[in-house]
């Protein structure tokens, strides 16, 4: 299948309202039928049979919701999941005929936000993507739509960060890091804590992780990132972000 195929598809399959799902699969039967299927029961589809297209067509056409296999040729889907959500915000729903429990974890864990196991009933597929498309962009539990701390502001509805109303661009797990620590400001927040917020209970010990992520917040977030006003060091227990 060639790429003006694929995004031709993206076009063809309904109206522009439809919401639009980008299908990775390398098994051409697999596409025909949740082509079929998501067109019929008013989608609009693109597809992709690589990591490497599923990349370019999630940044050049936006989905609402990716369905994503584990098998593909190029790059394991746990990998391209992760990937994704350094950037991708909608839901992630794997499909795959991994059907062990440690491999649905690890999908999890890496960002997807739901797993079905190869054969599926399509009732059920349905209903889970309209479960997903139904759920806000953010579902932290805040009923506030803005976070502030003296300079910073995070607009929760629209995922955006500010810093002295100069909007600063974040990674989502950034992003992640970043609204813990404001949503706790004034409190010290755990290492592990703030390590299962952003990357899940899988890297609970992986505080390396944090320690370089959370270089990056200060390079974008503070004036002085040596002498950080904001995002301070709890030596041995976690981070806080300081209140005024």
């Amino acid at each position: 299948m060639t790429d003006p195929a694929l995004a031709d598809s993206a076009s063809a399959a309904g109206p522009s309202a439809a919401p639009l799902i980008l299908v990775v699969d390398d098994e051409p039967p697999i596409q025909r039928l949740l082509a079929a299927v998501l067109v019929d029961n008013g989608f609009r589809t693109v597809q992709a049979n690589s990591g490497k297209k599923a990349f370019t067509f999630a940044s050049t056409y936006s989905p609402a919701l990716i369905l994503l296999d584990l098998g593909l040729p190029d790059l394991d889907g746990v990998e391209i999941t992760r990937r994704l959500r350094q950037w991708y915000l909608p839901p992630i729903v794997v499909i795959s005929a991994r059907g062990r429990e440690t491999d649905k974890i690890e999908a999890l864990d890496a960002g997807a936000n739901d797993y079905l196991t190869k054969p599926f009933a399509v009732g059920e597929l349905l209903a889970r993507l309209r479960v997903w498309l139904r759920q806000p962009p953010d579902c932290g539990g805040d009923s506030a739509s803005a976070l502030e701390v003296g300079d910073l502001r995070v607009d929760l509805s629209r995922r955006l960060v500010f810093v002295e109303q100069r909007e600063v661009h974040l990674t989502l797990t950034e992003y992640k890091l970043f609204v813990t620590l404001m949503r706790n400001a004034g409190r010290v927040v755990t290492h592990r804590q703030l390590l299962e917020e952003a990357w899940g209970p899988a890297y609970s010990n992986e505080t390396q992780y944090l320690r370089v992520y959370m270089a990056r917040l200060r390079q974008k977030l503070e004036k002085n990132s040596v002498r950080p006003q904001y995002l301070l060091n709890e030596p041995g227990v976690g981070y806080r972000l300081r209140a005024p």
